[in-house]
């Protein structure tokens, strides 16, 4: 199981937010890039990285900040937020995003995934945000009536690289993250699952990594910050099991 170190920028900033409120926003660094290069430094595979404010205007609002870290590292990075249409998704490739997550695209256009996915193949995730089990959109501000579950399951055939789940009650809280709910969507789908929200410790990776033998990975935030979730020893433990 890979574990994805979370760089969420607002403002051209690190933050964390709590349960996905942009009014609860907790600045970690003002350096995206510097953090990006810890990350890799420390033994990270991948980055996972969010642009928040793109996420609620529709559109990139932080590719300053997105290039400066992919000028920066050499790990594969994974890019959500704001990416709507073809033309951003192309762009980002482009610059050299390795996967391109699309959350209210794949609500809104699920033709786009499935059209993005055969034309980028293995470079296409679907994020799909969930409060109480129905997918949220536009930057969580809007629950829908569509379930995660018959979400993810309605593109079993399109050929996207993996799913990203986030419990959005749980995201930046450090209560533990949903594993009976991560682990049953994982479960019934055979695309790739990467597990988001709540984790604290490595005791949850290793929830999380028990709970499902089809899990990809994990994405952690905030307890990496706050020095809850030892990196370096987190690494070590996916790696040795």
């Amino acid at each position: 199981m890979i574990l994805y170190p979370a760089i969420d920028l607002k403002n051209g900033q690190c933050v964390r937010l709590l349960r996905g409120d942009m009014n609860q926003a907790t600045v970690f660094g003002e350096n995206p890039a510097a953090q990006a290069r810890a990350f890799q430094d420390a033994g990270c595979e991948w980055l996972h990285l969010v642009d928040l404010d793109g996420a609620f205007a529709g559109k990139p609002r932080n590719a300053e900040a997105v290039e400066a870290i992919l000028d920066t590292v050499t790990i594969p990075v994974q890019l959500g937020g704001g990416i709507r249409d073809m033309a951003t998704i192309e762009a980002w490739l482009a610059k050299g995003i390795a996967r391109v997550i699309l959350g209210t695209a794949a609500v809104r256009d699920p033709a786009l995934v499935s059209t993005a996915a055969a034309r980028f193949p293995g470079q296409i995730a679907v994020g799909i945000d969930a409060r109480d089990g129905m997918v949220a959109v536009e930057g969580w501000a809007e629950t829908t009536t569509l379930s995660a579950l018959d979400l993810a399951k309605s593109f079993e055939k399109a050929g996207v690289a993996a799913i990203i789940y986030t419990d959005i009650d749980r995201d930046g809280a450090m209560q533990g993250p949903n594993v009976n709910a991560t682990a049953e969507l994982a479960n019934a789908i055979t695309i790739p699952v990467i597990a988001s929200g709540g984790i604290a410790s490595a005791a949850d990776l290793l929830a999380l990594r028990d709970s499902s033998a089809t899990l990809n990975g994990a994405i952690s935030g905030r307890a990496i910050y706050e020095g809850q979730l030892e990196l370096d020893q987190a690494i070590v433990l996916l790696k040795a099991s």
